[in-house]
């Protein structure tokens, strides 16, 4: 009888292992089918992310790849007895960005004309060096870029008028010396690119941004009696004298500039930089111009201006008819010499009447130009006027 029991329960007993047995497998091979969904779904989701990662490359390289935006640039004497503003323009001076630039001399015309010259070159070799940083906040790289190259522009105009054209450039200067101490520029330029709007101002010229209607500043004049300049040049140890208006130590009428070293360290070259990301669906034009324009039109009103004749060219290009100029009877007196050559723009103030897919210069554009500036002189402005307009639409590649 007890060996039937023992039977029994050894019975039952491999009866339990077996079924241990066959849970353990079941739950292995279980295991196994969901270790290896779970591969597929990682592998899956890193495939998916390299193919948006692809994708996106795609879209950053047809962006790089666009042509230039299409401008106009005039710049004027008006009622001064020397022309010392200069302006630059250069599409793609790096890969995928254009940069324009308004400087406008006060003393002589050799630092404006020198930063026409060379403001870009610096701003590209310090724009590559910095692409290798650590830095990944694109806004912080380019504020740090404008930076360091205001002030290494500053150092070229303090140290010696020939370092950055090679030679003394022919000038009305009184101080025909190595080193002109009473003579500087302000700088407000524009880097545009694909995805931002990059822009530094030194001094009174500004850059106005229309989008969606409306004019934004993307830069504020640098006056003495500005709250925040004022407490500056104070903490400084200078003093700001109401001479004909503000004016540092009643001399100089701006409290930033490039240059000016018998100011230093009251008036600085430090730029304020502001980077804003592009909409293409809001942004229209950029305006850069020096202050000649800005003392007698007002942001809403040269945003308006320009509007007017960009809108109108398209109706004329869309209707395939003539399309005429509405400044086709202004003939603006032009900057002469280094000054023309330095801004790289046409003897007419205006641009080609083709529309430039080469070089991006656009008619339209340099009509706006021009009746901004046959504008500000029929506002008696005292000033030069330099101005520059920039098509901020998109245009497909052809």
């Amino acid at each position: 009888m007890a060996e039937i029991c023992c039977e029994a329960a050894a019975a039952e007993l491999a009866d339990r292992k077996g079924e241990c047995v066959v849970a353990d497998a079941g739950s292995r091979a279980a295991r196994r089918r969901r270790m290896e969904i779970r591969r597929l779904r990682i592998v899956a989701e890193e495939q998916a992310a390299k193919r948006r990662r692809l994708e996106e490359g795609d879209d950053e390289d047809a962006v790089m790849r666009a042509p230039a935006p299409r401008f106009g640039v005039t710049s004027v004497c008006g009622r001064r007895r020397d022309m010392e503003d200069a302006v630059t323009t250069r599409p793609d001076f790096i890969h995928g960005h254009h940069f324009f630039g308004v400087f406008d001399g006060h003393g002589c015309s050799h630092v404006a004309t020198s930063c026409g010259v060379r403001m870009h070159e610096i701003v590209a070799e310090e724009a590559t060096a910095a692409a290798g940083s650590s830095v990944s906040d694109e806004a912080a790289r380019w504020r740090d870029v404008m930076e360091k190259s205001y002030a290494r522009m500053d150092a070229e105009a303090v140290g010696s008028r020939d370092t950055a054209t090679g030679a003394a450039p022919t000038c009305r200067c009184e101080m025909q010396l190595p080193k002109c101490d009473h003579v500087g520029s302000t700088a407000v330029v524009a880097v545009v690119g694909p995805r931002h709007l990059v822009v530094a101002n030194c001094g009174d010229s500004r850059a106005v941004l229309c989008s969606g209607g409306a004019a934004i500043p993307l830069s504020a004049d640098h006056k003495p009696d500005r709250p925040d300049e004022l407490e500056r040049i104070h903490a400084a140890g200078g003093r700001v004298i109401f001479w004909d208006g503000a004016r540092v130590f009643g001399m100089l009428a701006m409290s930033r500039a490039i240059g000016d070293s018998y100011l230093k360290p009251f008036v600085i070259s430090d730029p304020e930089v502001r980077v804003v990301e592009r909409n293409d669906g809001e942004d229209e034009f950029l305006i850069l111009a020096s202050d000649g324009l800005w003392d007698v039109v007002s942001n809403e009103v040269a945003c308006k201006v320009v509007r007017a004749c960009l809108r109108n060219s398209s109706k004329a290009t869309t209707r395939g008819g003539d399309r005429s100029s509405p400044t086709s009877n202004l003939s603006p007196r032009q900057s002469s010499g280094d000054d023309e050559e330095a801004a790289g723009h046409s003897d007419d103030g205006a641009a080609s009447d083709s529309d430039g897919e080469g070089s991006g210069e656009d008619r339209a554009c340099a009509d706006a130009a021009i009746l901004l500036t046959k504008l500000a002189l029929a506002r008696q402005t005292a000033d030069n006027v330099s101005v520059v307009v920039v098509n901020l639409r998109r245009r497909p590649r052809s």
